[in-house]
Formats: structure tokens, C-alpha cells, sequence
């Protein structure tokens, strides 16, 4: 299941066992195709949290805006007990993000 990612539930997000948090614009070509693919491996792996932030919308992601510095989007994090492990930028496709959640979660479905 693939979930919107705001300041509220963020450190929800970044403290679970495994976690992908994806950050886009509305007006974001790629970020537009990536979100099918984001959406794909959260049905794909049920034992990860897949998540959203739409960094445009006003007032939902103010606190995330002030830690992260994001250079292009889409931005891919990749979080495990509250440590960020990975940082991948710009549109993964669907074999390189299940490649790296294998590489970085060991999932079992």
C-alpha cells in the first residue's frame, strides 16, 4: 500500500523496520512516471512501507522541506529504524528499485 508521506506521520515513516519514502512535484514529468512504479512494488512488498511526499502542497511537508535539501525529483529514500540508508535521485525504474529494496531489506514476502 502506498501512503502520503507529511510533516505528521514523516517520523512514522523513517522509524519503521523498512521504509521508501519517494518525494515529487505535481508539475514533475518523471515524477509522474514514477509513481506507478512506487505503487507496484508496495503491492509487491507488503512487509515495507512505501510512502509519498508531494513536496508542492502547501503546509504538509514544511518540517521535511527544512531536513532534507532535495537537488531534482523525484528524490528516493530508503529508511530502516530511524537511519537513512540510502538516497537515490531522479526516476528509478521498476527493476532498479526492486533491486535495491533487495539489496536493502533481505524482504520476504
Amino acid at each position: 500500500m502506498l501512503e502520503d508521506v507529511s510533516d505528521e506521520n514523516y517520523e512514522g515513516f523513517t522509524q519503521s523496520n523498512a521504509a521508501v519514502v519517494a518525494y515529487g512535484l505535481a508539475t514533475c514529468e518523471p515524477c509522474k512516471e514514477y509513481d506507478p512504479i512506487v505503487e507496484e512494488a508496495s503491492e509487491q512488498f507488503k512487509n515495507i512501507r512505501f510512502g509519498k511526499a508531494k513536496m508542492h502542497v502547501p503546509g504538509r511537508c514544511r518540517a521535511i522541506k527544512k531536513l532534507h535539501q532535495f537537488a531534482t525529483y523525484p528524490t528516493t529514500h530508503f529508511y530502516s529504524k530511524g537511519a537513512l540508508l540510502l538516497t537515490k535521485e531522479g526516476k528509478l525504474e521498476s527493476s532498479e528499485l526492486t533491486e535495491l529494496i533487495n539489496r536493502y531489506f533481505s524482504p520476504t514476502n
